[in-house]
């Protein structure tokens, strides 16, 4: 046994050296770390190790298994006392909105976006404000453990630029609305920017363009059909918020006569890769339209319980069959991009609403915030768990925290009690980005600087902003 044990080693070497690895740059092995794959039948390996090559998970196992894969130029990152995972993803911001972060607290839906935020944006928002604001954001979610988002604003151009430099992934929707915006006087306008931004990025493996139409009660039916077009058109997904409040959903009734999603499907986006925000008013019909068709739904659970939006009736969705993905919302309305919270607030929200405690079990929550949300995001054949085949986008989580000691459950620690500063180390395609906590793409005190400089441009302002367009 030790003979053909020798035996097998020395040809898999042979065979890996001539064929996997031999003469390759950026391979990568990670190693005796507690590596948690979410994969199929969610294993845990302990010790486990990832074989990364060319940003493409290669291999992965449990024990030493790797020896074979090593070669001269081979980085390998030892992982003693962490966890390895596979990177969080937030389904739905609003990058840019970090600047706006405590601007109006405490306000209903309407009340905050006609009366503060959309007055607000049109004073102050432009490229050099999204640019500042997108590097924020970037370097906040790199922090936490975010390797993946969806945003949905206004210079989705500035949002790529700096995403592609910090080195994250993103999925980009530039904002569509009828009236004007900070970017686009009229809707045609929106549209012919977006075709030159989905070209622009179309091979920018870090960066998928996504059409933005806002929301039924900022897009016209006429407007909702054409936004469907261009994405079966150009095979991009769409991006919307969704029955987000009653008042949402009783205005489209009375104007449309049928639900938001009703109205999607009239419009034809449900035929989309459709990422639907919110979705916290929905009927059983809602329910079955949206799980039929296959749309990603991005929850929003903090954000949604400080507006007081309710809670989306995840459980049965989940239980339906739905893509559900964790989201933080933009930092103006949650307040911060931090995915952990948003874990514990999901599971806690759905237990408390349900009175079930077990409707919402830690693992699948974390599932939610990892290959959940590449599912909602329709890219769960490229992320979201670690297997084999898949890009390396990996996160690492110090498990010797007082606050993580003594472990049971991986799971429930991950959701119940780890926090952003757990994360130490942070790669996407195989790259690293964040090393013992520091960053490797952003410079932190240039990116406070320029924040701290927007504070007191807007605070001096604030009182003089122009009127919102009327809904």
């Amino acid at each position: 046994m030790i003979c053909l044990r020798v035996f097998t080693l020395a040809f898999l070497t042979v065979l890996l050296s001539g064929n996997l690895c031999a003469q390759e740059s950026g391979s990568l092995l990670i190693r005796n770390g507690l590596v948690v794959t979410m994969d199929n039948e969610h294993r845990v390996l302990d010790p486990g190790w990832v074989f990364v090559r060319s940003g493409e998970i290669v291999a992965l196992g449990e024990g030493d298994g790797w020896g074979p894969l090593v070669v001269p130029d081979t980085v390998v990152v030892d992982a003693g006392g962490k966890a390895v995972l596979p990177g969080l993803v937030n389904t739905h911001t609003h990058l840019a909105m970090v600047l706006f972060r405590g601007f109006a607290d405490d306000l209903k839906l309407n009340e905050w976006l006609q009366d503060h935020i959309f007055p607000a944006e049109a004073r102050f928002v432009d490229a050099d404000f999204v640019r500042a604001g997108s590097r924020l954001a970037l370097a906040e979610m790199i922090r936490g453990g975010t390797t993946t988002f969806a945003d949905m604003y206004f210079f989705e151009d500035e949002v790529a630029e700096a995403s592609v430099k910090a080195g994250l992934r993103a999925v980009l929707a530039p904002a569509l609305m009828d009236f004007p915006t900070p970017e686009n006087a009229t809707w045609e306008e929106g549209v012919k920017k977006f075709r030159s931004f989905a070209e622009r990025w179309r091979d920018e493996p870090l960066v998928t363009a996504c059409l933005g139409p806002h929301a039924v009660y900022t897009v016209s039916p006429e407007n909702l059909r054409e936004a469907g077009d261009i994405a079966r058109e150009l095979q991009l997904p769409l991006h919307i918020h969704l029955s987000e409040t009653r008042h949402e959903v009783e205005e489209c009734k009375e104007k449309y006569g049928r639900t938001p999603v009703a109205q999607l499907a009239a419009s034809g986006v449900l035929d989309t890769d459709l990422i639907a925000a919110h979705c916290v008013h929905l009927n059983d019909i809602d329910r079955k339209m949206l799980v039929d068709k296959g749309a990603g739904i991005a929850h929003c659970p903090e954000s949604n319980m400080k507006l007081a939006s309710g809670a989306a009736p995840v459980p049965k969705l989940v239980k339906e069959g739905a893509l559900v993905g964790l989201g933080t919302d933009g930092a103006a309305s949650n307040n911060d991009l931090d995915m952990w919270g948003e874990m514990d607030s999901a599971a806690k929200m759905h237990k408390l609403v349900t009175n079930d405690p077990t409707s919402m079990p830690a693992e699948l929550v974390f599932r939610m915030a990892t290959l959940g949300g590449a599912e909602a995001l329709h890219m769960d054949t490229q992320i979201g768990s670690l297997v084999q085949g898949k890009r390396a986008d990996m996160i690492f989580v110090d498990l010797s925290g007082l606050h993580l000691t003594p472990r049971y459950n991986i799971f429930s620690h991950l959701v119940y009690a780890a926090k952003p500063s757990d994360v130490t180390d942070v790669f996407v395609e195989g790259k690293q980005i964040m090393k013992s906590r520091q960053l490797l793409t952003l410079d932190e005190a240039a990116i406070r600087a320029e924040a701290e400089e927007y504070r007191r441009k807007i605070e001096a302002g604030r009182d003089d902003t122009p009127e919102a367009p009327t809904l």
